[in-house]
Formats: structure tokens, sequence, C-alpha cells
């Protein structure tokens, strides 16, 4: 049989813990030793007073109660002072000494007293003595020396002092104390060895409790370190993206060759393939925020396979995968816009896994729920691995990090926004089998809106672009005046009010991250209460950041003024213009 392993080793400041606890638990007994020393002493001298001569009956008392007034004022200094775990060690020492002191008295006083009186009176002082000695047991075995100190005169005492009496009876008695010493030593022995490895767990378990917080709070600063370098360098990287995509806006609208069209439509799915990255980033910076806020409302589920069918099955096609989806004319009670990012990102995990067969999107109502099911014939995912991929950044297959694979964020994602939402997302999957996600969603009973018509034209109107970065500015200027809305643009808000004196815009589009301590949300305001003070009741306007930060995106949205992030698209800029204009044509 292997031995026990052996204990952890603890840290110097745990055991100088267990030290203390020594300390505290002898400090705390030693009113109780010395009253109960005091009122043995008196009850034996008052027994022995007759057959004791008074010289021996003052000098032991004397030593006795100054022995004690010593302890007495020892405890109540050390009761006032502050032990530091330093120091414990000396004050331990100190009990110890007065211990012994009170050992080597009880012990001198039991070998004189026992040369006095009749058998009685001898039996009286051991019995008394064996009395003390069994106390000791009690209250000084938390610290071995100490109780040594007190244990070993009185045992020492009781058997030599009988042992010199002669007579067999006395002799017996002698034998049988030596005998019970061996066992009180043992006693105390196994005891104190239970006291210590108690404490000993108890702070071993402390010990590690706070080393477990160090690391915790390290993989916290960590992970917080991460997160504010993903949400930096997201925003450096989504400037020049974002003024990349709205100048190839503006350039399609102009005469090109076949050649340069060509060219123009590369560009703009590189432009896509970069943006998409970084909107996947977003969308993961979003549910760290907290700042998903499903709008729940009945919806039906065919439009929206549709659409993901219409935008992925050319993907399928060009790997050779069947892409095959299920007609239904199931309503569920959800968040349409989520609910299809959470499909999208399964549908993109499935096509990309997937390198022979295809995939299916289908569903299937189970009594008052509606299940969404992805199945593909991919690689499919070992169970040991099944709940690490809903993990940010973790691939399978991908050591290489091939960006044509993603981020890992996908199913991330997918399970954060599902779980915002308060639906199921399972996995049922087999190695070399294929995979089989599910989107748990309630069943509507509620009529389903009819949708709605196309959407009104953006008409003319005079915008003010608020941005710090020059190439952003002149993108924005070049799509808005090619919708025919003619444009101011300023760095800052010093630049922005003059603007607003000479020519009072009807929108106002600012990017969030301005240089100095105000934001773009600070800047719409005062430009607003500037424009108030010149008649205009209330000005539109967009906020447009490239922050993923959590705490950026949660100010951003505080601040109550509709959000756009970059890169966005000049679609979604045309959609979030002609919605402000609607807005305040029905004020």
């Amino acid at each position: 049989m292997n031995p026990p392993p052996a204990p952890a080793p603890l840290s110097s400041k745990a055991e100088s813990q267990i030290q203390l606890h020594q300390f505290i638990t002898l400090q705390s007994n030693v009113p109780f030793i010395v009253l109960g020393s005091l009122l043995v002493a008196t009850a034996l001298l008052w027994v022995m007073h007759e057959v004791l001569p008074l010289a021996v009956l003052l000098v032991w008392s004397g030593l006795l109660a100054g022995h004690a007034l010593v302890r007495l004022a020892c405890w109540w200094w050390l009761r006032h002072q502050t032990v530091t775990e330093a120091e414990v060690s000396r004050r331990i020492h100190l009990h110890t000494v007065l211990s012994l002191a009170s050992g080597l008295l009880w012990g001198g006083g039991a070998l004189c007293l026992l040369q006095y009186g009749e058998v009685e009176h001898r039996l009286l002082v051991t019995l008394m003595l064996a009395g003390m000695v069994s106390s000791s047991l009690i209250s000084q075995t938390i610290h071995l020396p100490t109780f040594h100190g007190f244990f070993l005169p009185c045992a020492v005492s009781a058997v030599a002092g009988n042992l010199m009496l002669g007579t067999r009876l006395y002799q017996a008695v002698g034998l049988t104390i030596f005998a019970y010493s061996l066992l009180a030593m043992r006693f105390a022995r196994t005891l104190n060895g239970k006291l210590t490895e108690s404490l000993r767990a108890r702070f071993q378990i402390a010990d590690l409790a706070e080393r477990l917080h160090v690391q915790k709070e390290a993989a916290e600063q960590a992970n917080l370190a991460k997160s504010r370098f993903l949400a930096a360098a997201s925003h450096d990287l989504r400037q020049p993206i974002h003024a990349q995509g709205l100048f190839l806006d503006v350039l399609s609208r102009t005469p090109l060759s076949t050649y340069q069209s060509e060219v123009l439509v590369s560009t703009r799915s590189a432009w896509r393939a970069s943006s998409d990255m970084l909107n996947t980033l977003l969308d993961f910076s979003r549910i760290e925020a907290g700042v998903v806020h499903p709008q729940i409302q009945p919806f039906l589920l065919q439009e929206l396979l549709y659409q993901i069918e219409n935008d992925f099955a050319p993907l399928a096609d060009a790997k050779g995968l069947v892409y095959r989806s299920r007609e239904t004319r199931l309503a569920v009670q959800s968040d349409a816009i989520l609910v299809g990012m959470v499909v999208r990102n399964l549908v993109s995990n499935a096509i990309r896994y997937t390198q022979h067969g295809g995939l299916l999107v289908a569903c299937r109502k189970r009594r008052h729920t509606v299940s969404i099911e992805v199945w593909d014939t991919g690689m499919g995912i070992a169970p040991a691995d099944q709940q690490a991929i809903f993990r940010e950044f973790h691939q399978l297959g991908n050591p290489e990090r091939d960006r044509h694979k993603g981020l890992g964020l996908g199913l991330a994602i997918a399970d954060g926004l599902a779980k915002s939402m308060g639906h199921g997302l399972t996995l049922s999957s087999k190695p070399e089998r294929g995979s089989v996600f599910r989107l748990e969603l309630p069943l509507s009973v509620a009529p389903v809106p009819s949708p709605r018509q196309k959407g009104p034209q953006l008409q003319p109107m005079r915008v003010l672009v608020i941005d710090d970065d020059a190439t952003v500015r002149s993108a924005m200027v070049h799509l808005l005046q090619s919708w025919g809305c003619p444009c101011d643009n300023a760095e800052s808000l010093e630049e922005a009010l003059p603007l607003v004196l000479q020519n009072p815009p009807a929108c106002i589009i600012s990017d969030y991250r301005l240089r100095g301590p105000r934001t773009g949300a600070h800047a719409i305001a005062e430009l607003r209460q500037q424009l108030h003070r010149q008649g205009r009741r209330h000005t539109p306007a967009l906020i447009i950041t490239g922050d993923t930060a959590p705490e950026r995106l949660r100010e951003a949205l505080a601040s109550g003024i509709p959000l756009l992030h970059k890169p966005i698209s000049p679609e979604q800029l045309y959609r979030a213009l002609v919605e402000l204009q609607t807005d305040q044509q029905s004020r």
C-alpha cells in the first residue's frame, strides 16, 4: 500500500497563524488555571494546616500567591498588547516558563507535604495533585512544551514522593501514578496532534482560498486587459475600414470600365470580409457589455429562413455542399433580429466545418415550443469538446488560425444571444458523423403583424459631420453629397460651433470618441442647445462609434441618441437617416 500523500506545505503566514491560535488559547485559559490552582491550594492547606509546620505553610502559600499574581499580571499585560506574528513565539515561550514555574511549585510542595500527616493526608495530597495534572490536559495540550512544563515536575514529584515513603501502599500508589503519567503523556501527544492537524487543515484551506482569490483576480485583470486591447485594436481598425466602405460606395456611382468594375467588386468583397470580422467582435462586446435588449414580438419563421438561405446557399454551392431548408408556417415569440443572428452563426459554422454532404435547416414543433435545427454532415464534435466550443476564441481543427475559418466567436455569440433572450441552445454530435444545433423558441399564439411596406426615400437636408479622423470625414461628406445632402464637417466641437451659427444643420452625425475629454454625446447636446437658442426646436442626430469596449457601449447607449457601429454600410446609414427624417416629420 502506498503511503498517504504528504500535506501541502503551508506558507509562513499560515504557520504563524497556527502559533497565534495556540497563544490565544493559552492566554484565554490563564484566569481559570490561576483560579483553580488557588482553590485547590486553599482546600489543601485548610486540611493540612494542623499537621504542617507554620514556616512550611507560610512559604509555600506565599510562593503560590506570588506566582499567581505574576501570572495574572503577565496575562493582563499581554491582553492589552498587539501581538504580531513575529512576536508570537516569544509570547508562547513566556507562557511555557510560567507553566514550568507553576509545575515546580506544585511538585516541590507535594514532595514536602507528603512528609507530614497520616495516610489520609498523603493520599489527599496525591489526589489533588493528580487533579491538577488532569486539568492541564485540557487547558494546555494545545502547546506541548507548556503542558510538559507543568506536568513533568508534578508527575515526577508524585511518583518519587510516594516511592520514598517506603511502604507497599505508597509504592503501589507511586507505580500507579507513574503508569497514569505515561498514559497521560501519550494522550496529550495524540490530542495535540489532532488539534494541530485540524488547525493546519483550517489554515491550509484559508491559505488556498487566498491564493485562489489572488489567481482569480489576476485572471480577471488579464481578461479585462484582453477586452481593452481588443476594443482598442478594433476601434483603430474600424476607422479606415469604415472610410473605405464609404469611398467604395461613392466610387461605384461614377462611370467605370468593365475591368474597373470587376476590381471594385473584388475590393468590396474584401471590405465585407474585414467588416464581418469586426462586426463579430462587436457582437461579442455587446453581449459582454450587457447592452443587448431583446425586442420580443411574434413573427413568422419562414421569412427569416428565406433570407438566411438566400445569403448562405451560394456559399454552400461554392463548396459543393447541398443546402436544404424545410418550409414552415410556424410563428414564434422572440426577437427576429437576434434569432436571425443566432441561426446565421450556426449555419455559417456548419458550412465552414463541413467538407462533404450538406446541411439542413428545419423547424420542429414540440408542444409549446419550436425548435430551429441546423443539421450538418461535417467533422462532428467529440463529447469532451462539446462545452468548450461555446467559449470565445475556441476553434477545432484550426491550429494555424486560418482567417477564412473565422475568429472562434460564432458559437460564443450564438450562445450569448440565446441566453440574453432566455432561449436554450443545445448540441448533439458524433465525431465523423455530423452535428445538430437546436435553438428552442416559445411558440407564438398572438397574431403576427403584417410586414411593413417599402419605406420613404431620403430627402435632401443639410448635415453636420463631426469626426476627428480626416479620412472618415471626407468619406462621409462625399457619400452624403452623392445623396443630395449638403454637408459641413468639423474635427471637434469647437470647430462645429461657428458652423452651426453660419449654416444650421437639419441633422448632426458625430463620432463618439472625440479628442479631449468630451464625447460625441456631449458635442451633440451642446450643439442642440445652441440651435435651440436659434429657434430650432429639436435637431435629430446620430452617433457613429468604432468603440467595442463594454463600458463605452453602455455610455453611448445611455445617451439616448441612435447609435451605429463602424464600419457601417452605406445602406445602414441611408436607412438611419430616413428614420430620423420620418421621426422628425411626425413630431
